[in-house]
């Protein structure tokens, strides 16, 4: 593998961030995890922001920083990474032209040829005749753009982008998504995003940090599909619900008991006493009258209007309907059909579950 390999250990005030990832040559992978939990620390980790206290980076096959026990550092090297983030930080005194041509002239290309190259790339990604206007004649989603050029424009080996779409509107932000996937393609990519559909866009594999640490990973999709933790069900839009195997269901810690049509899943519930959740999406869950097959009782705590009818949030899972007359403090029974239902293994506090 050429493209990037690290463990980032740093230490921070509340709690030691250890994370190692992989990418390889022209793989964009894609990393989430709540607030606080360490992700922007190990893009600066990565970028050279932020020193090494353990670890490894390494750059296409290049070894860009190490440190080893008993703390021995060697001198850190040009990465060849660059970092994008939710503030463009464009030159204000340069042209959106100058702007993107500061990297090529940096590394020694004629004044004229970067300009020409800058003009390419700008056309590339959407401003083709706007070189010679300022950052502050530019819209948010435009001086997005030419961050962007101006950070490809340079070559980069590895390209960090930590959440640059969420300051836009829900419009600029999928038309730039969808710029970055194209203008991305083949290039080494971390990207740090809050976002499910971002991971899915621009990612091939998915890193989930919580508290300084990897506590799932995999294919994007299967990641989401299938989450170890309440966070990943969150952005995942998806039920996760806490329970144990025993004699081949699962059972919920107020009585639920549920089976799965999913023969993995059918696999982990064999066991007896496992840890498993109980994953499904809010819209494969009806309301029913009464007791029945994969069926339960729960309390209404919430009722939410949406642009397809009405999310009803219960004690024990959500729920999606058309229309429905429930009110906060209602006692409701819930049913999910076996085919919509799968066991997932909780990770334990020693590592991480893999997607």
């Amino acid at each position: 593998m050429s493209g990037l390999q690290a463990r980032v250990v740093v230490e921070r005030p509340r709690f030691r961030v250890d994370v190692a990832l992989d990418a390889a040559a022209g793989e964009a992978i894609a990393v989430m995890g709540p607030s606080g939990a360490g992700k922007s620390t190990v893009l600066e980790a990565l970028a050279g922001l932020v020193p090494l206290e353990d670890g490894e980076i390494s750059v296409a096959g290049r070894t860009v920083e190490r440190v080893a026990a008993p703390k021995v550092r060697t001198a850190p090297m040009h990465r060849g990474v660059v970092l994008l983030g939710q503030d463009p930080r464009l030159f204000p005194h340069l042209s959106a032209r100058e702007n993107v041509a500061f990297g090529p002239r940096a590394a020694g290309m004629p004044t004229a040829q970067a300009r020409a190259e800058a003009d390419a790339w700008l056309e590339r990604v959407g401003l083709a005749g706007t070189g010679a206007r300022m950052p502050r004649e530019l819209s948010g989603g435009e001086q997005q753009r030419v961050a962007i050029a101006r950070a490809l424009s340079a070559s980069p080996q590895v390209v960090l982008l930590d959440e640059p779409l969420v300051a836009l509107d829900p419009v600029t932000a999928s038309a730039i998504r969808g710029m970055l996937r194209e203008q991305l393609a083949g290039t080494t990519t971390v990207a740090v995003t809050h976002d499910a559909g971002d991971a899915v866009a621009l990612a091939e594999r998915l890193f989930v940090v919580e508290a300084g640490a990897v506590v799932q990973s995999g294919a994007v999709r299967e990641v989401l599909g299938a989450p170890a933790s309440a966070f990943v069900a969150s952005v995942a839009d998806m039920n996760r619900m806490p329970g144990v195997s025993s004699r081949g269901v699962w059972r919920g810690s107020t009585g639920q008991v549920l089976t799965s049509a999913d023969a993995a899943s059918t696999a982990l519930a064999a066991g007896e006493g496992v840890a498993l959740a109980a994953v499904f999406r809010p819209c494969d869950v009806r309301i029913v009258h009464g007791a029945g097959p994969n069926a339960w009782a729960a309390t209404v705590v919430g009722v939410e209007p949406t642009l397809a009818g009405t999310r009803v949030r219960t004690s024990e899972g959500v729920v999606d309907v058309s229309e429905t007359a429930v009110a906060v403090g209602d006692t409701v029974w819930l049913q999910v059909d076996p085919g919509r239902v799968r066991f997932v293994a909780i990770p334990d506090a020693r590592g991480a579950t893999s997607g």
